[in-house]
């Protein structure tokens, strides 16, 4: 050690002369016992650096007669300082972030090493080394199968495919409960797996209808938070006092109950009802014939999506009534519009609503005067309102202080529409068959009443050819409006006047 730095010319004489100059020595000096003893003590002294007040490594054990030793322990303290400096370095690299980088791969000595099992440098920041975490079953490698000849596992072995499919279900579906499967290597078959997979994808569908449903839809005594808001917002603006609850349901329609509140323009009825139109697609799937061939809603009907049409059956209402009532034909008041929500007066008296034709016991009397009144109804509906009523039956007729009074016209459709003739044979049919079975003997047969009410005289010997004859009319309606443009009253007349047999 002390040495080092010493010319060529003060190095030592290989033959036992330090620090002076190399001079030929004799033969028997060299061959000398006490020449051979003195270079041997010399070469055995080890001086201790001044500047190293501890050996590097302590023990008892410790064995430093060993070249190849003391190289090791040397190598192993700069290991443990460059690990030290590194350390640092990746302290001051991440300093505060959430996202941490280690350099554990550039260590030298690390945690687990033979060499080292200290607990103090162990690094419990990264999870790669965490003791306690448990071991993760090993797969197939990257390159699809292990093992030769007979002994070759490939990706597709029942084992390997069983912990795969565990993995898998552990990612995609956090809902299966299938616990620390990996952990404690579980194998899922094929099978197995592609039921829960569908299984999963099926309840997801589900819930996102489900959540659709509700977000959007109206059930029955129910309703969507929107409409919720519309009917809150009524009542916080004075429309409405109270809403009390549902008082019927229908194909198309919830109904509700209310107190009346006031308006600025006009006075509001005392008893009011909603009529909620539901906003779900699937009864109007079948209905929009009602309303796309109406000239008064045929050029808004292609330009709105479904929703926005469930709308226009609550503005087509309204419309509707209001032609009723110019007419004097007895019917519910509109009071306001709001979208689909549509305020009406109610029919009834102390919440208790009138009930329906059907539900009502009548004497022979009250029954006769009940059918000349919807018959003057029909005809004030066709003649004055220009219009029919399309759905018209015992359930849309309400009894109230000892008059009929007519309901539910959302679906209602002028004369000159294409079905509009045999929307009204319907009509008649349903009103014939009713109080002909209620003991009428009045009661016209449905092909009067069709002529009554229409004022055309058509004649046949059964329903096919009297049909036959309807739609010769509507095919001579169609083929005027597409010569004329828009649809008169008058074309139904001037038809039927050539059809007279």
């Amino acid at each position: 050690m002390d040495q080092i730095g010493i010319t060529a010319k003060e190095a030592k004489n290989p033959w036992g002369a330090p620090n002076k100059v190399v001079t030929p020595s004799s033969l028997a000096d060299v061959m000398s016992e006490q020449l051979a003893k003195q270079l041997d003590e010399e070469c055995n002294a080890f001086p201790i650096c001044p500047d190293v007040t501890e050996p590097f490594f302590t023990g008892e054990d410790v064995d430093t007669s060993s070249d190849l030793m003391l190289a090791q322990m040397l190598q192993m303290e700069f290991d443990r300082e460059f690990d030290t400096q590194l350390r640092r370095e990746e302290k001051k690299f991440n300093g505060d972030s959430k996202v941490s980088i280690s350099f554990e791969n550039y260590r030298m000595v690390h945690p687990f090493d033979d060499s080292d099992s200290s607990e103090d440098e162990v690094d419990w920041q990264d999870t790669r080394h965490d003791p306690y975490r448990a071991d993760k079953p090993m797969t197939t490698p990257r390159k699809g199968f292990v093992g030769k000849g007979k002994n070759i596992t490939t990706k597709h072995d029942e084992v390997v495919c069983g912990r795969k499919n565990t993995a898998r279900m552990d990612n995609f579906a956090p809902e299966v409960q299938v616990g620390d499967g990996i952990g404690m290597d579980l194998k899922l078959s094929n099978h197995v797996y592609n039921a829960l997979k569908q299984h999963c994808y099926t309840e997801q569908r589900r819930s996102t209808r489900v959540h659709e449903k509700k977000e959007h839809s109206t059930a029955e005594q129910a309703v969507d938070p929107k409409t919720r808001l519309l009917m809150y917002k009524m009542v916080n603006a004075g429309i409405l006092e109270k809403i009390n609850g549902c008082i019927s349901t229908g194909k198309e329609s919830v109904v509700f109950h209310a107190n009346g509140g006031s308006l600025e323009d006009r006075a509001v009825p005392e008893e009011c009802v909603l009529k909620v139109f539901k906003t779900t697609l699937n009864e109007f799937k079948n209905r929009d014939k009602y309303i796309k061939d109406d000239y008064r809603f045929k050029d808004r009907f292609s330009k709105l999506n479904p929703r926005k049409i469930i709308r226009m059956w609550a503005e087509k209402e309204m419309h509707n009534l209001a032609r009723m009532k110019k007419a004097g034909i007895l019917c519910p008041e509109v009071v306001i519009l709001k979208k689909h929500i549509l305020v009406m007066s109610f029919i009834g008296q102390n919440h208790v609503p009138a009930p329906k034709l059907k539900e009502v016991k009548l004497g022979t009397e009250d029954m006769k005067g009940a059918y000349y009144q919807v018959l003057h109804m029909m005809q004030q509906l066709y003649q004055e309102c220009n219009l029919v009523h399309a759905d018209l039956s015992e359930y849309n007729m309400l009894w109230h202080n000892g008059k009929v009074w007519m309901i539910d016209v959302s679906q209602s459709v002028e004369p000159t529409h294409p079905h509009g003739l045999e929307f009204l044979f319907r009509d008649c049919r349903n009103v014939s068959t009713f109080f002909q079975k209620a003991g009428v003997a009045d009661a016209m047969n449905v092909y009067d009443l069709f002529n009554a009410v229409s004022g055309l005289q058509i004649i046949a010997d059964n329903e096919a050819e009297f049909i036959a004859q309807i739609e010769v009319l509507e095919k001579m309606n169609e083929d005027h409006v597409q010569k004329h443009g828009k649809k008169t009253h008058s074309t139904t007349g001037e038809g039927a006047a050539s059809i007279k047999r």
